[in-house]
């Protein structure tokens, strides 16, 4: 959630990444997190989040969310319900607030369509970035996120985002708890090959980092 002005909106751009680049596995480990959707409809969504600092779970696609929402119960120190808007060109309604974390955890168990990811940050320029790696039905999903207390404009597109997905509803993470990446994984590897990448050319310049 922007605190820079615009009130309850958030500025993202995403990218689909082919796997974790090495600028984000030389940071700190990443932040596990597991998140319900209890509406998700046509770009509006509530979610429930909990997150800890201090799990380490190698993601391998055979995981349940509630099998590691309950392993790492003690170990989560965040949680946030939050309500959002569909994305337009980067732009998205959200509004957060944060929960009573043992309370969020006995919510996800008893419902909602759940995703589990890990979530490396780091800083590439002057953007600060972060990098999720999907687990369970969504594996081997890698999104990169660039966001910014304002419209994300004039990027500097790293070398590891293949195609961006900012306006993809396919790749929205509400769209992939009922609808996870591994059923589509092939389908859209063809697109991505038949297609090639695409960017969005509304929001200033893009520059493009090489390999």
């Amino acid at each position: 959630m922007s605190d820079n002005g615009y009130g309850d909106f958030e500025f993202e751009r995403r990218f689909f990444v082919r796997k974790v680049p090495r600028e984000a596995l030389a940071e700190p480990d990443p932040v596990l997190i597991v998140q319900s959707y209890y509406l998700a409809d046509q770009g509006y969504a509530l979610r429930l989040r909990v997150q800890s600092s201090t799990a380490s779970v190698d993601l391998d696609g055979s995981e349940d969310e509630l099998e590691v929402l309950d392993r790492f119960a003690d170990q989560f120190d965040f949680c946030a319900l939050t309500a959002k808007g569909p994305m337009v060109e980067g732009t998205r309604y959200e509004a957060e607030r944060e929960l009573d974390v043992s309370t969020g955890i006995e919510m996800i168990r008893r419902g909602g369509l759940r995703i589990v990811k890990n979530r490396y940050s780091l800083w590439l320029g002057g953007d600060g970035w972060v990098v999720d790696v999907f687990g369970g039905a969504n594996r081997p999903l890698v999104i990169a996120e660039c966001e910014r207390g304002g419209p994300v404009t004039d990027l500097q597109i790293p070398a590891f985002c293949v195609s961006e997905v900012t306006d993809d509803r396919r790749f929205a993470n509400d769209s992939l708890c009922a609808n996870p990446f591994s059923g589509w994984a092939a389908a859209y590897a063809a697109e991505l090959a038949s297609q090639g990448p695409r960017f969005l050319h509304s929001l200033g310049i893009n520059r493009f980092e090489h390999p």
